[in-house]
């Protein structure tokens, strides 16, 4: 994997995180983008727990005004639909247009053309950098684990 990926792995989870990405307490990467725009995806631990998906919807029009911790949207699986939350203040720009063709993308390409909207804003105060994140997961995965132990 490229140098600019983090690698990590933690029981049977394994992934390269971006080293450059915020990423937020629910499972969202942030990548920036010029002039306050940030593209934002799941990250792979995000897509994982999702499980397959078969859907996607945003309720914001380009220009609107989020607050960070707003419902955007939902994702929906063969299990559950999933509300999209927004980790920036700030303004919606666009959802990916690819993911009307191919939603699979999301879970195939997570940190790449998987992504699923844009906003011009500030991120959320509680979005960490790469290291930060690996400690989330570290602490997510291990209650995990507590959980399945007899």
């Amino acid at each position: 994997m490229a140098a600019d990926t983090v690698f990590y792995k933690r029981a049977t989870f394994v992934t390269h995180l971006p080293k450059t990405y915020l990423f937020s307490p629910s499972h969202y990467w942030l990548a920036p983008e010029e002039n306050g725009v940030w593209r934002v995806g799941f990250t792979k631990f995000a897509t994982r727990m999702l499980g397959d998906l078969v859907d996607h919807q945003f309720e914001k029009s380009t220009g609107e005004t989020i607050a960070s911790g707003e419902i955007i949207g939902s994702v929906e699986g063969f299990k559950a639909i999933s509300d999209l939350y927004s980790p920036i203040d700030g303004r919606f720009i666009e959802g990916n247009v690819a993911l009307v063709q191919d939603v699979d993308l999301i879970s195939r390409e997570p940190y790449g053309d998987g992504w699923l909207f844009r906003i011009e804003g500030k991120p959320d105060s509680r979005c960490s950098d790469v290291e930060g994140y690996r400690q989330l997961l570290d602490a997510t995965i291990d209650r995990m684990l507590e959980k399945q132990q007899p």
